[in-house]
């Protein structure tokens, strides 16, 4: 998957005042990217896994009735 990163690159057409500073911008683009904290990747969640549903077996069969009959509900409240 790819990043998108917000920000501007320097035209080719415009050169830098100066060579340090055409260096430093570099560096410091160069160092905001490579440790950027945003990694969405790393947060994404396809529903519930395995615990969740060994949680749910877990349960007696009247608490699954019970909790079968509020998503039924809610369901039914979404849907209006």
């Amino acid at each position: 998957m790819a990043t998108t990163i917000l920000g501007s690159f320097p035209s080719p057409a415009a050169p830098p005042s100066s060579p340090s500073r055409g260096i430093g911008g570099f560096w410091r683009q160069f160092l905001l990217r490579a440790f950027n904290p945003y990694r969405p990747e790393l947060h994404y969640m396809r529903g519930p896994g395995p615990a969740c549903r060994a949680k749910q077996m877990a349960l007696s069969p009247a608490v699954r009735t019970m909790v079968a009959e509020i998503r039924a509900a809610r369901a039914l409240k979404t849907a209006l």
